[in-house]
């Protein structure tokens, strides 16, 4: 398939093929559950293994939903996922994207002993935003963020829905209290987006420097 035909989510400006994958050296944990923000996880996704960071990819199954009602994505495979670095597939698959089945507690991210650099969920529901402010482990998406905070890493949540009743605001506040960082998919208006692609990549770009990522998305205010 022609690289033209390839549906990406990269912002027109980012959307040249790829020569090679970056060095990276970082190990991040990727949740994907309900709400809405697709866009959002893939555009993440493509960015750490484009630069060559290893991710480990855990999606619900409302997630799993998620990614076909906005997406039509049918199946958690590079070329889904990433279209853009299905030329890298070899390169990644089983060596910098691992996939874990959400139900499988016993998978080595749900291990406080797993080393890594964050974790990050996008989007996070307010279902999945209460059984982690709860710390139930029913599934791994729960687990692994139950242990990224046990061990005191980052943990970062981007919440994407609204209104916000008092159960969201109140388990905004245990996660908070207990070492995680509570990242709504709210993106900035001061440089002036045009596209849904700058939109998300505003958000995306916050989640970046949260996990202390270094990334070239426009999202700095530069006072003029």
């Amino acid at each position: 398939m022609a690289d033209s035909t390839i549906r990406s989510n990269l912002s027109p400006a980012a959307a040249t093929p790829l020569a090679k994958l970056g060095p990276g050296g970082k190990k991040v944990v990727v949740g994907i559950s309900g709400a809405s923000g697709a866009q959002f996880a893939t555009r993440i996704l493509e960015i750490l293994l484009s630069q060559g960071h290893e991710v480990h990819l855990v999606v619900t199954e409302y997630g799993r939903r998620l990614l076909f009602d906005e997406l039509d994505i049918t199946e958690l495979s590079v070329e889904s996922l990433v279209p853009m670095l299905t030329h890298f597939k070899e390169q990644i698959l089983n060596k910098k994207l691992f996939i874990h089945p959400h139900k499988d507690v016993g998978a080595v991210i749900a291990s406080g002993s797993f080393l890594h650099d964050g974790m990050v969920v996008i989007p996070c529901s307010s279902t999945a935003l209460g059984y982690i402010a709860t710390g139930s482990a029913s599934n791994l998406l729960g687990r692994a963020a139950m242990v990224t905070l046990k061990e005191r890493r980052p943990l970062i949540l981007v919440h994407r829905e609204s209104p916000l009743n008092l159960i969201d605001i109140r388990n905004m506040e245990q996660i908070t209290l207990a070492g995680g960082i509570i990242a709504p998919a709210n993106p900035g208006w001061y440089l002036r987006p045009k596209t849904v692609e700058e939109i998300t990549d505003f958000v995306v770009g916050k989640c970046l420097d949260l996990l202390r990522i270094e990334h070239d998305l426009k999202i700095r205010w530069e006072r003029k």
